[in-house]
């Protein structure tokens, strides 16, 4: 997504720290950098709680405006161990229109309350197809889905990501879509995306202490 496929990070032999791969502004971390394309990772609930433990304390990250943590689907080991290692600001639920999916995000929800990790919002990706030659909305995965959803469970609802072909082009080749065109429809819904989030962050984030990695 990045274009950092290949690019092993380099470590800070003063501090003993992996320092992070950094583009367009951004600190990258992932097992995927310290992995070979054909090797699979096999871990049970322990090793991924020590995994996320070393990415936070021994990466140095220093100053940063947001720390994200992109999680597996579900409520699994991840996202319980991430809980019990810093304090989080909040968790964004990201779903599909399916029933499938979001019926995951009841869970996804009810776990996060359970140990009271704010909910910043119900985000909907793949939420309908934009032509690029009519600019017809086609909603192949059904309508409405990830919006009623956050409704009945009261929580804010972020925004919907279209299917986008410039986006998945620039995924690939390690461009993304704000940065290769940002004046695009896919540009201007990540944007609008992260701009809800961070209004809730800095709702959130008003009394709570700043966090130092």
């Amino acid at each position: 997504l990045m274009g950092l496929k290949n690019t092993p990070p380099l470590v800070d032999e003063t501090k003993k720290k992996i320092i992070p791969l950094e583009k367009y502004g951004v600190k990258n971390m992932s097992i995927g950098f310290l992995m070979k394309d054909e090797d699979a990772a096999v871990w049970r609930g322990p090793m991924i709680g020590r995994m996320l433990q070393q990415f936070i304390e021994d990466v140095a990250w220093n100053e940063l405006d947001y720390l994200i943590i992109d999680l597996p689907p579900g409520t699994g080991d991840a996202q319980l161990s991430i809980s019990q290692l810093i304090p989080i600001s909040g968790a964004v639920i990201v779903t599909t229109p399916q029933d499938v999916a979001l019926a995951d995000v009841v869970r996804g929800v009810a776990m996060f309350r359970k140990v009271q990790i704010p909910i910043l919002g119900v985000v909907e990706n793949m939420s309908y197809f934009a032509c690029p030659h009519c600019h017809e909305r086609s909603e192949i995965f059904s309508h409405g889905g990830g919006r009623k959803k956050a409704e009945d469970l009261k929580v804010p609802f972020l925004g919907e990501i279209p299917i986008d072909l410039d986006t998945r082009i620039g995924s690939d080749e390690g461009k993304p879509i704000v940065v290769a065109k940002p004046e695009s429809e896919g540009a201007k819904r990540f944007n609008e995306f992260a701009m809800r989030v961070a209004g809730e962050l800095s709702v959130i984030n008003v009394n709570r202490p700043a966090v130092s990695l």
